[in-house]
């Protein structure tokens, strides 16, 4: 008799997971039908993921094995065997982005897009190439001799290397060795070279910097030179998510001290790299045995592929897709009487966001308001978002807002403009300790009639509503409006008593309210009645929605989702997840919004909001989550997950298993939802 399995059994690691989530866009820059320069760039996303990655879970992962409490005895082990995980499935990913690379760049030479390496340079390339360095790059890449130094510790893991050796061919004993910065920072990582005969030439920094090494090196003597590129990543940070016991977590955070922060703790470098010049490299960067090092190709760092010049080839890129100004939320009326009269939505990058724009605008210089109170996470450059709330407390009007300033990696932009407002008299809240404000929402107070709500999945910043699929909801019903500004209050008096009806507020009640909603569904399905759960999000990793999902699957319940990242949900285990369809989508577009449709014997329950399942986002975060009331706009959000779920284009099924395989049409015509939502949404604006 087979042994009964136990729950963690079907429980897939979120770090393996994740893998194999940035894995499917690698295998999107290998589609034949996606254009060639988008394929470009989504090998960029995958090395910018991966690097990330590495700072920040991996980070954790080498310092909970690293960390000698006896106390953390299981977890120090479950993270070694997760680490030999992970580094396994890397090494195998790493040799097919390798290929991958190799195709596309072939690839492009067929549109006449020739990446020229410093071998391959005629002489007239290389006439232009050393006129650019002597104007653009003398001086900013200044060798440093390896035996001057003790440690890597004080260069940035963003940047990329060149170790170098250099020597007098007339004396052979004569060989030293360096290490060059790459200015990419200042000169972008490809330099265009001039087009000849209807073809366009470029060339990797690197190479630049190769041709150039005798001038580098000028008035030193050497006559032979070799570079080769390497890149390391370091330690971001402890993640602090709560997924340990809290003490056994406090004592690996505060007791690992054979592990400083930033330490290098993945390196790749140019596979033929010579043993002498490798063995320094690695040496300076004082790597343990826990650490990875990876043999890799003549370029690293392939992020820079984000911001391949499409040198005037437009055809090699997606057509343009502008974003929909909905005609109901354009005109010369107020956008804040217009939210009055009914609720109104958004959904970006499809829908423009400068409606949300405007509604702040008109907020920061209508008389009728008198305060504004918005919860920001992440802010673009120059925030549109900020300027209204600037005018407006220069208009008199009452302003709040909270900032989150350890929003990873934007902690430095977010201090900035935390400054320039409260230098314009806004009240600025950093967050609360011990809670991350990550909850996106805005309350604006007027002096008559009904205040007015903004609740949205994503960030209120207009970099990310052109690349990032979220959805907004302005309200001015009563009921909800008075529980966005109790959220406000909660926020300035974190831990105090209180609850709320309509809103799902995490670390309050969120997580009991959804398995409530749960078990409302394994309750119909017994009695008879309509019984079903799709859902739209980016990551399920809490351990008790998992498990009340294969209840509900158990008990019958359809169960149908479109996960965009870490799914600890393993499907087709017969008895367990036999009613669980999960679908992940990569597309031109980030699939970011947080939907959930529950059927509710009959009366269908919507919601939207900010936060994913995840330990952190269910009970050590403040998110929110809005019932959607409106008829119109709850056909409108459950049209998104439905679009998802039939996806036979670009949606994958994630099962558990890494395969990452496509949907089969079954007869049906091809359909992708996200075109499928732009033309949507087209046809809608011209009917009214």
């Amino acid at each position: 008799m087979a042994q009964k399995k136990k729950k963690e059994d079907y429980y897939l690691e979120r770090d393996i997971s994740w893998m194999y989530f940035n894995r499917r866009i690698l295998q999107e820059a290998t589609r034949p039908h996606v254009p060639l320069l988008e394929r470009m760039t989504f090998l960029g996303i995958y090395s910018n993921n991966l690097d990330e990655f590495f700072r920040v879970r991996m980070a954790t992962q080498n310092r909970i094995a690293e960390c000698m409490d006896r106390s953390a005895v299981r977890e120090r082990e479950h993270a070694k065997k997760l680490i030999k995980q992970i580094s396994k499935l890397n090494a195998r990913y790493v040799k097919e982005y390798e290929e991958t690379v190799d195709r596309i760049t072939e690839e492009l030479r067929k549109n006449n897009i020739y990446l020229v390496s410093d071998k391959e340079v005629s002489p007239e390339q290389l006439d232009f190439i050393r006129a650019y360095y002597k104007k653009n790059l003398s001086g900013l890449m200044i060798p440093v001799w390896f035996s001057a130094v003790k440690l890597l510790d004080s260069e940035n893991d963003e940047n990329i290397y060149l170790a170098v050796k250099v020597a007098d061919g007339d004396d052979k004993r004569s060989v030293d060795y360096a290490y060059i910065e790459l200015p990419v920072n200042v000169c972008g990582r490809f330099v265009r070279l001039p087009d000849s005969d209807g073809k366009s030439y470029l060339m990797y920094l690197d190479d630049v910097a190769r041709c150039c090494l005798p001038l580098v090196f000028e008035g030193l003597g050497y006559t032979d030179f070799e570079a080769y590129a390497f890149k390391f990543t370091r330690d971001a940070e402890m993640e602090i998510d709560n997924d340990l016991r809290s003490g056994t977590l406090q004592k690996i955070s505060k007791g690992v001290k054979s592990r400083r922060r930033g330490e290098p703790l993945r390196v790749l470098y140019d596979g033929s790299m010579p043993k002498d010049l490798l063995k320094r490299v690695l040496k300076k960067l004082d790597l343990d045995s826990l650490d990875t090092v990876l043999s890799s190709g003549r370029y690293q760092n392939h992020k820079d592929l984000m911001g391949f010049p499409d040198c005037g080839h437009s055809e090699l890129k997606y057509p343009a897709w502008p974003p929909v100004l909905k005609k109901e939320l354009d005109g010369e009326e107020s956008l804040l009487e217009k939210i009055r009269q009914k609720d109104r939505f958004i959904h970006v990058p499809f829908h423009h966001f400068d409606s949300f724009i405007r509604v702040l605008q008109e907020a920061a210089v209508s008389k009728q308001t008198h305060s504004i109170k918005i919860t920001l996470y992440r802010l673009a450059k120059e925030s549109k978002v900020v300027k209204a709330l600037i005018a407006a407390a220069r208009n008199g009007k009452k302003v709040t807002v909270v900032i989150e300033l350890l929003a990873r990696f934007d902690e430095a932009s977010n201090i900035t403009w935390s400054k320039k407002m409260q230098d314009a008299g806004i009240k600025v809240i950093f967050g609360v300790e011990g809670l991350k404000v990550h909850s996106k929402i805005t309350h604006i107070g007027m002096k008559k009639g009904p205040d007015i709500a903004c609740i949205s999945t994503g960030n209120f910043h207009e970099g990310n509503a052109r690349m990032y699929t979220d959805c907004v909801l302005m309200t001015a019903l009563p009921s909800l409006v008075k529980e966005v500004n109790t959220v406000f209050d909660f926020i300035e008096r974190p831990y105090s008593p209180v609850r709320f009806r309509n809103l799902l507020v995490s670390p309050n009640e969120m997580k009991k309210k959804f398995v409530a909603l749960i078990n409302e569904e394994i309750k119909n399905k017994r009695a008879g009645k309509p019984a079903y759960i799709k859902i739209k999000i980016n990551h399920i990793t809490d351990p008790v929605m998992v498990e009340k999902l294969y209840e509900a699957s158990q008990a019958g319940v359809d169960v149908d989702l479109v996960v965009r990242g870490n799914c600890s949900l393993m499907t087709g285990i017969h008895g367990v997840s036999d009613h669980i369809r999960i679908h992940g989508i990569i597309d031109r577009y980030l699939e970011h919004s947080r939907i959930f449709v529950f059927a509710a014997g009959g009366d269908e329950k919507v919601f939207l909001g900010s936060a994913d399942w995840m330990p952190r986002n269910l009970d050590h975060r403040i998110e929110v989550i809005t019932p959607v009331y409106d008829p119109v706009i709850k056909g409108e959000m459950k049209r998104i997950v439905e679009y998802g779920l039939l996806d036979n284009v670009q949606g994958r099924i994630v099962d558990g298993t890494g395969e990452n395989r496509f949907w089969e049409a079954s007869g049906e015509s091809d359909f992708r939802s996200q075109e499928a939502l732009y033309k949507y949404y087209l046809a809608e604006n011209e009917k009214i």
